[in-house]
């Protein structure tokens, strides 16, 4: 495949064509909103809490932006929650062998792929390290209603007010959440002018659950296709990222012939490859604006075959043409 700068930030691959699509479904974390401050800050603080509050580490390392990306390129990691406890197992067996935090982690990076959490406890079974006791006391996955790693994560991303109204219970913590600093990239006016080509077929497929993407966006969500739309954090677990089901039943329910999804990671990737191989062509679109690292965000996704990458979601009407 070859990737041909066209304009800036826009990078497209000119065999594949675009004339024919009816349908775009967005990605929303790192897509319609940028996280850097709000989910990313949440993992590093829940798990900088359970390693001083039940491993008893208090010098790890902080979760940078560059491990997140890391463990999201591997296919396995849509979930923040699942990064969280792999980050929490990995850095309490670097401190039980004794080893630098930030090469042991990358090495458990390095042998993770899209099954998530199961990789890396895989790899992590195969030292002679025993992480037992961290395991055991976070539970994990389990049931989200009772799970003390869900718990804490949601209280430190929703703080207070919100955790309460959503969930009913009381927070053990006082500042406000990340979600405040959710940064939405996603206009009225970007929404209004994609509209021109695809009418009510603009969709979410997300990570999220209703309340939280509703709460960010506001009166925006509105301008989506919600009854299309897929929040997977209301879903059941195996729906998860990168299996294609969730994108598939909003292909279906558009009555797409040709969907373009737009994501930012490996996850949204490998479902948009999924749903072509189910038989609904779809066409992936990367964005690499969000990241800490656009230019290696730019270079991988090119690596694995995306035929779009763009800088942000505000450059689709250039590339798309709406009429």
């Amino acid at each position: 495949m070859t990737l041909t700068q066209k304009d800036v930030g826009i990078y497209v691959d000119d065999s594949k064509s675009l004339d024919d699509i009816d349908v775009i479904i967005f990605d929303c974390d790192g897509v319609l909103i940028d996280v850097t401050n709000s989910y990313d800050k949440a993992i590093l603080k829940t798990t900088d809490f359970f390693l001083k509050e039940f491993a008893k580490i208090s010098d790890a390392i902080p979760i940078t932006t560059q491990i997140i990306d890391a463990f999201k390129k591997t296919g396995g990691f849509n979930d923040e929650v699942d990064l969280t406890y792999a980050a929490i197992i990995s850095l309490t067996a670097a401190n039980k062998l004794n080893t630098d935090g930030t090469e042991f982690i990358f090495q458990v990076i390095k042998n993770a792929d899209e099954t998530g959490i199961k990789s890396v406890e895989k790899f992590l079974d195969t030292l002679n390290v025993d992480i037992s006791e961290i395991r055991k006391k976070l539970d994990y996955p389990g049931r989200h209603s009772e799970s003390i790693l869900y718990s804490v994560f949601d209280q430190l991303f929703y703080g207070p007010e919100l955790y309460q109204k959503l969930f009913k219970k009381t927070s053990q913590f006082t500042d406000k959440g990340f979600i405040e600093y959710d940064e939405v990239i996603v206009s009225k006016d970007l929404l209004e002018n994609l509209k021109k080509r695809f009418n009510d077929n603009i969709a979410i497929v997300t990570g999220r659950g209703i309340d939280s993407i509703s709460y960010s966006l506001k009166e925006l969500l509105n301008e989506f296709n919600v009854k299309n739309s897929v929040f997977l954090e209301d879903e059941l677990r195996e729906l998860a990222k990168p299996n294609p089901e969730s994108l598939l039943r909003s292909i279906k329910g558009l009555n797409s012939s040709h969907c373009i999804f737009v994501g930012d990671s490996m996850e949204d990737l490998i479902m948009a490859k999924k749903s072509t191989q189910a038989g609904h062509l779809t066409t992936f679109c990367g964005i690499t604006g969000t990241s800490k690292e656009p230019d290696e965000k730019r270079r991988f996704f090119e690596k694995h075959g995306a035929t779009l990458i763009l800088d942000s979601i505000q450059l689709l009407p250039k590339v798309l043409n709406p009429v």
